[in-house]
C-alpha cells in the first residue's frame, strides 16, 4: 500500500470529540463550564497576561537586572599575538605544540587563536583553531599561510 495525502488518517482513538461547554448538565460541562463559581478565572476574557501576579509586583520586575553574566557555551582559546611570532625562524611551521616547545605558550589548555597585535616580517605557516582578520592579513602579507585546524 502506498502512502499519499488522500490515504492519511489518524490512529484509532487519537481524535476525540470537542467538548461543547455550557450546553446543559447532561453534556458534562454545563452552566459554569468547569471554571468554578466565581472569581477572576471564571470570567469571560479570562486569562491574565503571562507573569501577572494579581497586582503584586511580579517576579520579573522584583529581581535585579544584572549585567556581565558569562556566556553559557563560551569558546575559550589560548591566545597569542602576531608580535610573539616575529622572533621565530623563517619558513617554520607554527602550532600549539611548537609554541609550547619554544616556551612562548606556557599553559595550552584550549585551542590556539592568533590575534593581530604587532608586526610580522617572517614567512611562517601558522596552524591554529582561529585567526582574527588582522592577524590573517599580517601573516599573509609577510608571505606566510594560515591553516585553520
Amino acid at each position: 500500500m502506498t502512502i499519499n495525502l488522500q490515504s492519511l488518517k489518524p490512529n484509532a482513538g487519537a481524535r476525540r470529540r470537542k467538548l461543547r461547554k455550557g450546553r446543559g448538565i447532561a453534556a458534562g460541562q454545563g452552566a459554569s463550564c468547569g471554571f468554578g463559581m466565581r472569581g477572576q478565572k471564571s470570567r469571560s476574557g479570562r486569562p491574565t497576561r503571562p507573569g501577572f501576579e494579581g497586582g503584586q509586583m511580579p517576579l520579573y520586575r522584583r529581581i535585579p537586572k544584572l549585567k556581565h553574566f558569562e556566556l553559557v557555551n563560551q569558546k575559550d582559546y589560548t591566545v597569542i599575538n602576531v608580535a610573539k611570532l616575529a622572533d621565530l625562524k623563517a619558513g617554520s611551521t607554527v602550532n600549539i605544540d611548537t609554541l609550547v616547545k619554544d616556551g612562548i605558550v606556557t599553559s595550552p589548555k584550549h585551542p590556539l587563536k592568533v590575534l593581530g597585535n604587532g608586526d610580522l616580517k617572517v614567512k611562517l605557516t601558522v596552524q591554529a583553531a582561529a585567526f582574527t582578520a588582522s592577524a590573517r592579513a599580517k601573516i599573509e602579507a609577510a608571505g606566510g599561510t594560515c591553516e585553520v585546524l
